[in-house]
């Protein structure tokens, strides 16, 4: 659109870039429809089309009114504007869009028709299909149920009765073929834009298998009606030859007598009528010599098949009676003829037949010679077979003649005398006559060996040759049929491969049933490996039967071994494909999680599946979400909460709120962990586990509370939450247990409900629990507060003396029952006590009280509600009680009373009654009967540490912390013994103010006999301890001034290091992004490159925590300096006078109301001193903010009771040690 429009028509900008934005999307739409493919005969990828189809109409309806919108702008336009070049342009335009919708509309309704009737036509083939298959799976089984059988007229006209049946269903069955053919043809043409690979690859596989059957039946049919043929004319041609050789065996018998008669040989003319009569004899056998065979070799087929039958044995001496007539026959021929041509040159005729002999074996020698090598196919060694038995019945046809030559020969030299063979023998020269009768002798009994060797080799060569060619013929057919399975196999596999669509156009949810039926596949093709071996195996044994494949059955065995190898290829890839689509993309995938974060932050795993963020911006990486890090860093501004179980609550309930875990109910998180059979407690759970369980959980809040979960975000935030609180060193595992615990204890539920639930989890079969198990279950409980810096409040992370307590409440039985831990719990453990608080922090959310805060004037007071038991009408907020404010002439020691929900008149009345008691009693009555808000514990200094599960940190000691403690121990007994415990009698919830405690004190030395025998201040415990081991404390100093001054000296040398390497500052992320180097050059350069700057950012951060810690102990030791130097000054002033007590409002521990709870309606006396209203502990407090405690314990009267002295002394000794533990780990590492 021309510029000096938009500048003449200013409105024209909105609407062209509403245009535009329309039509661009229009066009983007139009060329992803027109991409879209599906595969023809595929129902399940065409109706998933069809869903794309109507969704893209639903958008396409959506999107109707900004049409509609940009359509009555133009005509506003149009009717604003007087500039007809502008009108025109707009007209042009909307037109244009118009049109472009209109064509898109109709488009997709088209095609969404086609689709439909792809559908239909695709539904009608795929059963046309089936039953084409079924057909064909019935013909294959009833020709593989085919077998060879007796060649008996019955059987075989069975038979014949069975495969024209077959013919016959095979007719009726090609209709089925050709109309799932012809369904085939129609989706190939009408939908050939699509992909038809499937419906081809299918339709030409069965048709390939529809000709095979064809073919067998066919040839099968031919040779049973073959068979049958001969099986009914055999007996006839039989009978008929039998007949014929008892004619021409009484023709035999009579010339043979003829010939035998004395003088024959003198009457010349009779012995040409009887060489005549032999000729037409000799013809007549000649004649009957093929049929002979042929009767012979049928015989011996239906023999075989009659193996073991009566019929057997009457057809094996029919066959007996006819050889032998026909062998005897033959003989009286040859006699016959041997008398007619009896004369003196008889030698001589003998000696050229036995010569015409010798060279007709020495020929068929060659030609059998000639007929090896075996071939390489079956129809080559099939034609070799055929040659084979031809030369075979010249050979039996040639036998007689051999035979009667040899006979002849025999007879001939058994009665010629030697007088006959002298006159016969002419030697060229003379010799004497037995010599000449013994050469005649001598030449033709060498003869007769000769043929007679030479026909026995030549039989012994025929019977190798057809047992190879048998053998060969055997193997190649079984080698053919192993090969036609394999191949049929293939093809079908390659069907379903063919059909296989790209990995990338697969929807995310269907990953797992396109994985599930490659696997099948996979299972299916198995066996294949044994078809394949086989038919290698038998090319094998035809080798070393010394037979050479020929040039086709090596091609087909090449192929058929690329193509079983390339499916194997092709179904491993495919897998491993949906295996990785499925893990990076699937349902049980990490990839819905990276939606949890914006630009420019990206979600990222490590190899052990647990996630961290890279923010591309800073280029750094850490292990926590960024939601994560802005909640934890809102959970700073709790920190002016004064008293630590509200302020550990509170945070918790912010927690519980960002992880919409406050929507999640018991039932609800008790039924997903039992659907992901999550029970064994000890077993460790990784990452996706993890995230499919949170995953389960947050899609049912989602579809309770659709517009309040953010179903990525919240399990991103509440893994990262876990993590952080079971597995700080990312490990990528957590115990079942720790799970359970953190779920539950954040869900919402009743309290007690939690508590049986979470007994139940550590409880034995039995329904009781022992000390250990109940030690794991407090371990894990403790993390929660322990991960908010909050643990020192609730008794550290050491959980024995919280499970001595217990199992001490329930008079130490090996065993408690469920009964007995809730009686337990109820009385609010130390190491618990955060968690009734959290759900009295979640009731007074969102109650309102008609009254008003006495500080701030807030009216009604929402949340907690504090009304005093010291004055009438006295109130006080959330807010001002938590921050420690006060109003004029109420101090924070007088007894109050919580409420969460509005007061009854009951209550009030009560209440009325309560303060009007308390104006009557004095502050030293408030001093002498406490109350805690829960049940203490004793301090880990108390008792020996419990076996606590291997994900708990356990912290080295050496002596300086031991002793340490050992004087934190000491003050702790000295404090016990003055009583500075309180009893457990029940009264109102109060705490006591230091400044009447050392009233307290002081008073009790007086009354004494001996003011020293016990101290009486603070100061003056101090100065008893100091008595008694201020030697051992000096040396203290002194070591820790050595130490303090060797840090400085590693200080200084690895600052110089650093500075000698010159290396420039890195973040140092879980893991390094990864790049892609160029060559291995550049990859070595790289890898050099990151090792040198993890190691620089080693040294940094460990510069960084030596030059913190340096100067936390340089405080330390001027604090303690102080600290043995006033004392004395101390002991001087409270020798003298007593401190006034000091209104001012510090946050300490000391400065404590006496407090009563009231939860809903009822009145609960269970809040208390230590926990209640300790100060803020924040995870990251220094050696100098502790020293800036301990300090400020002693010299003033309004300070620290003794009691504090001990914490404060135990995180003195766990900073020391922490900063041994990481200069030890520094120096071990380098």
């Amino acid at each position: 659109m021309p510029s000096s429009l938009l500048l003449e028509v200013p409105a024209l900008a909105d609407f062209n870039r509403a245009w535009t934005e329309l039509t661009d999307w229009l066009s983007l739409l139009d060329r992803v429809i027109k991409s879209q493919r599906v595969m023809v005969g595929d129902l399940e990828d065409i109706n998933e089309m069809i869903i794309k189809q109507k969704t893209t109409l639903q958008d396409m309806e959506q999107r109707r009114p900004q049409l509609e919108e940009l359509i009555t702008a133009a005509q506003n336009l149009k009717n604003k504007t007087s500039n007809q070049e502008a009108r025109t342009i707009i007209t042009d335009r909307i037109e244009r869009i118009q049109n472009q919708w209109d064509e898109l509309q109709e488009h997709l309704q088209n095609r969404r028709q086609q689709l439909s009737e792809m559908l239909k036509d695709s539904t009608q083939w795929l059963e046309a299909k089936d039953e084409a298959e079924q057909d064909l799976g019935q013909a294959r089984a009833k020709l593989e149920s085919w077998k060879e059988g007796p060649y008996t007229t019955d059987t075989i006209q069975k038979k014949i009765t069975e495969t024209k049946q077959l013919a016959k269903d095979l007719r009726q069955w090609q209709i089925k073929v050709d109309v799932a053919n012809d369904l085939a043809v129609k989706l190939l043409r009408d939908y050939s834009s699509d992909d038809t690979r499937k419906v081809h690859m299918i339709t030409e596989n069965i048709n390939a298998s529809w000709g095979n059957i064809h073919k067998r039946v066919s040839e099968r049919e031919a040779t049973l009606e073959e068979t049958h043929r001969l099986l009914q004319q055999f007996p006839l041609d039989l009978e008929k030859f039998l007949a014929w050789l008892t004619e021409a065996e009484t023709t035999a018998n009579v010339l043979q007598d003829a010939t035998h008669k004395e003088r024959l040989l003198e009457d010349s003319k009779g012995v040409r009528e009887l060489t005549k009569q032999w000729q037409d004899l000799q013809g007549e056998i000649e004649a009957h010599t093929d049929i002979y065979h042929n009767l012979d070799e049928n015989g011996q087929k239906i023999l075989r098949s009659l193996e073991g039958s009566d019929e057997a044995a009457l057809l094996q001496r029919r066959l007996d009676n006819m050889n032998f007539k026909w062998s005897e026959l033959r003989k009286k021929s040859l006699n016959i003829r041997s008398h007619l041509e009896a004369s003196s040159d008889q030698w001589k005729r003998l000696h050229l037949s036995l010569q015409e002999l010798l060279v007709w074996l020495q020929l068929k020698d060659d030609e059998l010679s000639r007929q090896a090598p075996i071939g390489g196919d079956f129809p080559a060694v099939q034609k070799q077979n055929d040659v084979h038995r031809a030369f075979k019945r010249e050979l039996k046809t040639k036998e007689p003649v051999i035979m009667s030559t040899l006979e002849t020969v025999r007879i001939f030299l058994t009665e010629q005398p030697l007088e006959g063979l002298e006159k016969l023998y002419q030697e060229p020269r003379e010799l004497p006559p037995e010599e000449r009768a013994q050469n005649v002798t001598r030449l033709l009994r060498k003869q007769a060996e000769e043929v007679n060797t030479e026909w026995e080799k030549l039989n012994l060569h025929s019977a190798d040759w057809q047992r190879k060619i048998d053998e060969a013929l055997e193997r190649l057919q079984g080698l053919q049929e192993a090969t036609d399975e394999l191949d049929l196999k293939l093809r079908q596999a390659e069907v379903i491969k063919g059909s296989w669509q790209p990995v990338g156009d697969l929807l995310i949810d269907s990953l797992q049933d396109h994985l599930e039926k490659v696997k099948a596949l996979r299972g299916e093709i198995a066996p294949l490996k044994e078809n394949v071996n086989h038919v290698n195996d038998l090319a094998r044994q035809l080798t070393t039967l010394g037979i050479q494949l020929s040039p086709y059955n090596l091609n087909i065995l090449e192929d058929l071994n690329t193509r079983w190898k390339l499916l194997q290829v092709a179904v491993e890839d495919r897998v491993r494909q949906l295996h990785e689509a499925h893990r990076d993309f699937g349902p049980a995938s990490q990839h819905f999680l990276s939606t949890s974060v914006q630009g420019p932050w990206e979600r990222a795993i490590s190899p052990n599946k647990v996630p961290y963020y890279i923010n591309h911006e800073t280029q750094t990486t850490c292990w926590d979400h960024p939601k994560m890090t802005e909640l934890y860093q809102s959970l700073a501004d709790l920190n002016n909460v004064r008293f630590s179980a509200y302020r550990t609550a509170m945070k918790l309930r912010r927690l519980q709120k960002a992880l919409c875990l406050d929507l999640l109910s018991l039932s609800a998180a008790c039924d997903v962990l039992d659907q992901h059979n999550l029970k064994q407690n000890d077993q460790p759970m990784d990452i996706l586990q993890i995230i499919n369980c949170l995953t389960t959980i947050y899609d049912r809040l989602e579809q309770e509370h659709n517009n309040l979960v953010n179903v990525p975000l919240c399990v991103d935030m509440c893994l990262n939450w876990l993590l952080n609180v079971y597995d700080t060193g990312r490990t990528g595992r957590i115990r079942v247990l720790s799970f359970k615990t953190g779920i539950i204890s954040l869900c919402k539920a009743h309290l007690e409900d939690k508590y049986r639930y979470l007994f139940k989890q550590v409880a034995s079969s039995t329904g009781l629990c022992d000390q250990r198990r109940l030690g794991l279950l407090l371990h894990d409980s403790i993390q929660i507060p322990r991960q908010l810096g909050e643990v020192a409040s609730f008794g550290g992370s050491n959980i024995e003396p919280s499970v001595r307590s217990c199992f001490q409440f329930a008079n130490n039985k090996p065993e408690i029952e469920a009964s007995l831990f809730l009686d337990w719990m109820r009385l609010e453990p130390q190491s618990m006590v955060w968690l009734p608080v959290l759900h009295r922090v979640a009731a007074a959310e969102t109650a309102k009280h008609q009254a008003k805060c006495n500080i701030c004037k807030e009216c009604p007071i929402i949340g907690f509600r504090y009304r005093s038991l010291k004055h009438f009408n006295y109130d006080i907020c959330q807010s001002c009680f938590f921050s420690g404010r006060v109003a004029k002439g109420h101090k924070m020691h007088y007894p109050m009373v919580e409420y969460c929900t509005p007061t009854t008149s009951g209550e009030d009345v009560r209440d009325f009654a309560k303060v009007l008691k308390n104006k009557f009693r004095t502050k030293r009555y408030f001093a002498k009967h406490p109350r805690m808000g829960y049940l203490p514990v004793q301090t880990v200094l108390e008792g020996d540490n419990m076996e606590t599960p291997a994900s708990s940190p356990q912290l080295s000691h050496d002596d300086t912390h031991s002793r340490i403690e050992h004087y934190a121990s000491r003050l702790a007994e000295m404090e016990n013994s003055n009583g500075s415990y309180l009893n457990d009698s029940i009264s109102p919830n109060e705490s006591i103010d230091d400044e009447h405690l050392l009233i307290q004190h002081y008073c009790q030395s007086l009354n004494q006999d001996s003011p020293l025998s016990q101290p009486r201040s603070p100061a003056q415990i101090l100065i008893s301890l100091e008595s008694e081991e201020r030697g051992e404390l000096e040396r203290i100093l002194a070591d820790l001034e050595e130490e303090n001054r060797n840090l400085q000296a590693e200080y200084d040398r690895l600052k110089q290091q650093h500075e000698h390497k010159g290396l420039s500052p890195l973040p140092s992320p879980p893991e390094m992004m990864p790049t892609s180097p160029q060559s291995p050059r550049d990859a070595e350069l790289i890898a050099e490159a990151k090792l040198l700057r993890q190691h620089k950012g080693r040294l940094e951060a460990r510069m960084q925590i030596l030059e913190d810690h340096n100067k936390q102990l340089e405080s330390q030791l001027h604090r303690l300096r102080q600290l043995l130097e006033q004392p004395q000054a101390e002991a001087k002033v409270n020798g003298t006078t007593v401190s006034s007590p000091s209104t001012s409002l510090q946050r300490s521990d000391s400065s404590q109301p006496m407090l009563l709870r009231v939860v809903g309606s009822q009145t609960s006396e269970s809040l208390g001193e230590e926990d209640l209203l300790s100060p803020p502990q924040d995870t990251s407090t220094g050696l100098e903010e502790v020293m800036d405690q301990l300090n400020n314990s002693f010299p003033s009267s309004r300070g620290h009771n003794v009691g504090s002295l001990f914490h404060m002394a135990d995180d003195l000794g766990r900073a020391m040690e922490s900063l041994v533990s990481v200069m030890t780990d520094e120096e071990g590492a380098e």
